[in-house]
């Protein structure tokens, strides 16, 4: 290794260790230390930090760790668990998604700031996971309607060249993280815990393969347990990670509508799935959609319509999803959408039924029969299956 590949080995570990120092220090959002570092960088921060010297606000936020944090420690605790620190000056930094995050401090927006570090287990880089991305949230207890439709959005986002983001909960988390990996697409689960901790325990397998197809991400340090403040405050990285963020099923106030009240604050369109008037669980959706806060989505076609432009077509199209009908000409689509309906019929009975010409229908079945979409017997025609 040469002197100056020493030198900037050096300088990237010193930047590690300061904003490994940085994201443990303080409890999340921490928009004070956020914007400290922002505005003097990480180094120079945890020297002030240490000095006691940092404003009011940030030594309001860190003084409670500030002499039992080791950034050392911390980053040798994430690589024995296989896990890394990626920071803002990494090349894997998803800059824009975090960005609007940080638009939202700078105007002091309550409870929004930019993760000042990310904890990451899984080896795809995090910006290429995260270059395009749909969040599915919903509720825990989630019926199993919920958990099909999830499933369904996770299965064909990733087909669609999507990552799906969610926070690996049981029920419709759960669901859509299951549907991406089953599609062999890029899903990322946002914890609210240390990476290395498996929540819920149920899904240690899931998060396992997870991390193995895509990440598995948190600003919390490695060991810190799930506390219920945490799942609220780490519902601001899945709704910044969205380019949309889906709600499938959401009581009136659960942490999936605080998810979706968070990607709208940020600008984010916020799509919601319909369910019984009397389900508990589709109350939050109902009542977003009723607000105009969201837009109703039944398929995952309608959640690619509502991420393109004013007017055009979706940019992505789910394989598979083509008619066999849809290359024919209207009226020999007309002609077999009357034989659909019928178990044998004459010609006579297809241009009633159709309105077309009997010269015409004549003329359009033997085509069709051609092209495998009608058959003939002694009783008449019949569609094909």
């Amino acid at each position: 290794m040469t002197g100056c590949e020493r030198r900037t080995a050096k300088a990237k570990r010193e930047l590690l260790l300061a904003r490994a120092f940085l994201v443990g220090v303080a409890e999340p959002p921490a928009p004070a230390l956020a914007g400290f570092v922002a505005e003097h960088g990480p180094c120079r921060a945890v020297g002030i930090i240490q000095q006691d010297k940092a404003p009011p606000a940030v030594t309001a936020e860190v003084e409670a760790r500030r002499e039992h944090v080791s950034g050392e420690k911390m980053l040798v605790a994430a690589e024995a668990a296989g896990a890394r620190l990626v920071v803002p000056e990494d090349g894997e930094w998803p800059h824009e998604v975090f960005a609007s995050l940080s638009g939202a401090r700078s105007v002091d927006l309550p409870g929004m700031a930019e993760p000042i570090a990310l904890w990451v287990r899984g080896e795809v880089p995090l910006a290429e996971a995260m270059r395009q991305t749909v969040a599915v949230v919903g509720a825990r207890a989630a019926s199993g309607y919920g958990e099909h439709v999830a499933a369904e959005f996770g299965h064909g986002l990733a087909r669609a060249g999507f990552t799906v983001v969610s926070g690996a909960a049981y029920g419709i988390d759960g669901a859509a993280h299951r549907g991406a990996l089953a599609a062999g697409g890029l899903t990322v689960a946002f914890l609210a815990c240390g990476v290395d901790v498996d929540y819920p325990a149920g899904h240690s397998r899931l998060l396992r393969a997870i991390a193995e197809q895509g990440a598995v991400v948190s600003e919390y340090p490695l060991g810190t347990p799930p506390r219920k403040h945490r799942f609220l405050v780490r519902n601001r990285l899945i709704a910044a990670a969205g380019r949309a963020t889906v709600v499938v099923e959401a009581g009136s106030r659960s942490g999936a509508a605080n998810t979706a009240n968070t990607a709208d604050a940020l600008g984010r369109p916020v799509l919601a799935v319909p369910g019984p008037v009397t389900s508990k669980n589709s109350v939050g959706c109902h009542g977003m959609v009723r607000s105009g806060q969201a837009v109703l989505v039944t398929r995952t076609e309608e959640i690619l319509e509502a991420l393109s432009p004013l007017g055009a077509r979706p940019s992505v199209e789910i394989p598979g999803q083509a008619r066999r009908t849809d290359g024919l000409h209207p009226h020999a689509k007309r002609l077999h959408d009357s034989l659909t309906g019928m178990d044998c019929a004459s010609a006579d009975e297809l241009a009633r039924d159709s309105g077309l010409p009997l010269g015409k229908v004549r003329a359009l079945l033997p085509e069709l029969e051609l092209a495998g979409f009608v058959a003939r017997s002694e009783r008449g025609w019949s569609a094909r299956a």
